[in-house]
């Protein structure tokens, strides 16, 4: 697959092969699922708690003797089904990670990036080398390649401060050093900008087989 490559003021400088591999497999929708669940699951802190009727305080005296009232019986004004009484199966701290193979996370993302190439939502661009921060050049960047007041995210092949700081301010803008990017990341946006020098760290990184893996299949 060969694609226009972009000057940040949106002129051609080029064209760039992607290779199969990354960007031309057939994107596979569960793992990709999976992936994205896998995200998800890992940003939850998993620290809500409520007391339990041996946590709060109080009730410690049976409320009233135990017959002769004609009520039901208590031992005590802490129980669940009393106002001011603990929680009955509330919530408890706990871990809510996941885990997927390595070989399973990189297919995903190989799915991602197929899936964006095939949407027509992948444009890739020179290597933004800013000498300074400023957002307005990175804005009008934006606007030369068509990816102004969509939701974009952009991956940088090193990471760069001055790109970092100069798109801070923009909304519905992410950028991201390429190989940081998780599968939710690449899925999560209207348009995927990549860097000349991400298209390779990404072929670096999810590219040829290992000859482990040759013998495998």
């Amino acid at each position: 697959m060969n694609l226009n490559v972009l000057k940040i003021d949106g002129s051609s400088a080029g064209s760039i092969e992607l290779p199969d591999e990354v960007f031309g497999i057939e994107p596979n929708v569960a793992v990709m699922h999976q992936a994205v669940k896998m995200y998800l699951a890992n940003q939850r802190q998993g620290t809500h708690k409520t007391k339990t009727r041996a946590e709060v305080r109080g009730g410690g005296r049976k409320p009233w003797k135990q017959k002769g009232r004609g009520t039901a019986r208590a031992g005590s004004t802490r129980t669940g089904v009393w106002v001011g009484g603990g929680n009955i199966h509330g919530p408890i701290p706990r871990d809510y990670s996941q885990a997927m193979p390595k070989k399973m996370r990189q297919l995903a993302r190989r799915s991602a990036l197929s899936l964006k190439a095939q949407s027509n939502e992948l444009v890739v661009v020179e290597d933004l080398g800013f000498s300074e921060i400023k957002t307005k050049p990175f804005a009008q960047m934006l606007k030369a390649i068509n990816a102004s007041g969509r939701k974009a995210v952009v991956l940088m092949g090193a990471q760069n401060e001055n790109v970092l700081r100069s798109a801070r301010n923009i909304t519905r803008c992410q950028v991201l050093q390429a190989t940081d990017a998780s599968t939710y990341d690449l899925l999560n946006n209207q348009v995927l900008v990549l860097e000349r020098s991400s298209v390779e760290a990404l072929i670096s990184q999810l590219g040829a087989k290992t000859a482990t893996e040759e013998g495998q299949a």
